[in-house]
């Protein structure tokens, strides 16, 4: 039985990248997420470069920090004027992992500093680091560690904060607690972790390129493998300290029919990695991930903050103000089913 605890009330966010395409302009975007009544967004570095291109009329490229600082600091302004907070810049990619004197290596801390002075402009104190998925990297976890505590160093003069997510298909770091470990070993104080429903489910429990839509490893019975993530989403409430939390992020995904090609596309792409780029739902819209026990077991940290939609469904194709309607919908049944034990 049931039993429903007080309302949770925590702030709402949506990420830029994940209403509209990428045709759309940023301010019309920023329009219906400020409408349907969440209180920040997730500013996407392609719609940055995007509004950049249009505010210049001329292409900006990713690296001419200067004028995009000068774009950023109008997006500042729009999301003043329709009272959203700019809670994180992202997605930040393949930063960690680089030897020593690489070109690779140079170009991640170069991007770095150049991000830096984008978050200066538009007034955010967050960066979203995704774990990387270069098939390049080390898989020392300490090499890791210490590349992100050399970033944490970089943003700590301007009292910013780094936000370390799990992609599901990164190379040495796809889970909760690979992450979790990470950050811990980094020790730094303006280290955290960007967690998210779509990543948590999507690394331990759900594969898109079996039938089933499950991990199937050999051995392991579908009663076993609930029983090792249910296991594991009670470490998660045990392990985490909740100020270690900066934001969760919400989304489910589809089960794969036909299921997906187990190889990397020419990209080289992982099929994970296919599958949140295009195949992640709002959640209650016809996915399959236990997205409510995820964000269950995060509410039994001790979390209270930032609820963040991260959506990217290739199927939805309605008008931005009634997506984010139903965005907000999702997220407001998502705490109250959350809090139930």
């Amino acid at each position: 039985m049931s039993v429903t605890k007080a309302p949770i009330n925590v702030p709402t966010c949506y990420a830029s990248c994940s209403i509209g395409s990428s045709s759309d302009p940023l301010p019309a975007k920023l329009d219906s997420i400020s409408a349907a009544g969440f209180d920040a967004i997730e500013l996407s570095f392609p719609d940055l470069q995007n509004f950049a291109n249009s505010h210049f009329k001329k292409e900006i490229a990713e690296n001419d920090y200067d004028n995009l600082c000068t774009a950023g600091k109008e997006v500042k302004k729009l999301c003043a004027e329709k009272q959203l907070k700019i809670l994180v810049l992202q997605p930040f990619s393949n930063f960690e992992g680089w030897p020593e004197g690489s070109p690779e290596r140079k170009d991640a801390f170069e991007r770095a500093e150049g991000w830096i002075k984008i978050m200066q402009a538009v007034g955010t104190d967050m960066l979203q680091v995704g774990s990387s998925d270069s098939p390049s990297i080390t898989s020392s976890t300490e090499t890791l560690a210490s590349d992100l505590a050399a970033l944490a160093d970089l943003l700590a003069p301007h009292s910013f904060r780094l936000a370390y997510e799990n992609w599901c298909w990164a190379t040495h770091a796809p889970t909760w607690r690979s992450v979790y470990d990470i950050v811990r070993l980094a020790n730094r104080p303006n280290i955290g972790l960007c967690l998210d429903t779509f990543q948590t489910a999507g690394s331990e429990w759900a594969d898109p390129t079996t039938s089933s839509g499950l991990l199937e490893t050999p051995g392991v019975s579908t009663s076993q493998l609930e029983h090792n993530f249910k296991k594991s989403l009670e470490e998660m409430s045990k392990t985490i300290p909740p100020d270690m939390i900066y934001f969760l992020q919400i989304s489910d995904a589809y089960k794969m029919d036909p299921p997906m090609d187990k190889g990397a596309d020419e990209q080289g792409l992982r099929a994970r990695g296919r599958w949140s780029h295009d195949w992640r739902p709002i959640p209650f819209q016809g996915g399959y991930l236990p997205v409510v026990e995820v964000a269950r077991a995060v509410l039994k940290t001790g979390y209270r903050s930032w609820f963040s939609v991260e959506v990217f469904d290739g199927k939805e194709k309605g008008d931005m103000g009634e997506v984010a309607k139903k965005a907000m919908q999702a997220q407001e049944r998502l705490m109250r089913e959350a809090a139930e034990d």
